[in-house]
């Protein structure tokens, strides 16, 4: 038989059980709400970066035009020309970078599966082509890169990938090879894009601050080409995977982009 005292016990016992169980409810519903706020956040974010991207494509293709129609100088040089047409690519490049930027979700969640790197590095490919006409590049890679099978999430590694692409297309001419390759580690594989780089002047290649990282491999005194934001997007990519991405740089000669996963991340060759 029930005494008072245990009435009184168990009665206090299920009053906290209570009070815990409505706190619990409450700090999931707070939860819930300031996850819906992120994602209407990043949302707006985007689409004021997909416009932002519209308005500067804009301009960009406008003054590609009015480059086109600049005439010679005395000397039979395109120089104005030429300073517009690359006023014209740097709000070009912006705007595709804004565009990438943009499509971001926050937080990341991967969708990881066995993914065949032949199939992404061919959509990759097929992207930053698309984008580069009516100009090109030699495409120039290896078949044992295309054989590696890792866990990831393929849509997610394409457009790490075709961020580091469109980089090393930037950085060349028309008509130049753009390399891929792997390395295998005893604790990391990697992707390794490599670009020829020639036609453009040392203080234009984009280098990397010191804020970014040590272990980069180029040199920030070098100038930049902006905010970069594609290489933000590719290096968020590759951190949800637990990799990261290491760029080098030589003036005059070319550029090397490292995209780095866990060794453990790859699965057997097809």
């Amino acid at each position: 038989m029930w005494t008072e005292s245990t009435l009184a016990v168990a009665l206090t016992f299920a009053l906290l059980l209570l009070a815990l169980a409505i706190r619990a409810r409450v700090s999931l519903l707070a939860a819930r709400d300031r996850v819906a706020l992120a994602e209407r956040l990043a949302a707006a974010r985007g689409r004021c970066l997909s416009l932002a991207a519209q308005e500067l494509r804009g301009p960009g293709l406008a003054l590609m035009a009015q480059a086109a129609d600049v005439p010679l100088d005395p000397a039979g040089q395109a120089r104005e020309g030429n300073q517009i047409e690359a006023v014209a690519q740097q709000l070009l490049r912006l705007a595709d970078d804004l565009a990438d930027f943009a499509t971001e979700p926050c937080p990341r969640a991967l969708h990881e599966t066995p993914a065949l790197l032949g199939p992404v590095i061919d959509a990759a490919v097929a992207n930053v082509a698309a984008q580069l006409r009516p100009g090109s590049r030699h495409w120039k890679i290896e078949p044992e890169l295309r054989a590696l099978k890792v866990r990831a999430d393929s849509r997610a590694l394409e457009g790490a990938l075709a961020a580091l692409l469109r980089r090393a297309a930037r950085h060349s001419r028309d008509g130049d090879v753009v390399a891929l390759r792997h390395m295998l580690g005893s604790e990391t594989v990697a992707i390794v894009v490599e670009d020829e780089g020639d036609g453009l002047p040392a203080q234009d290649l984009i280098t990397e601050s010191a804020s970014a990282g040590p272990g980069l491999g180029v040199n920030a005194s070098n100038g930049t080409r902006g905010l970069d934001l594609g290489l933000t997007l590719a290096r968020s990519l590759a951190a949800a995977h637990g990799g990261e991405i290491r760029l080098e740089s030589a003036p005059g000669i070319g550029a090397r982009a490292w995209l780095t996963l866990p060794r453990s991340r790859l699965l057997d060759a097809a």
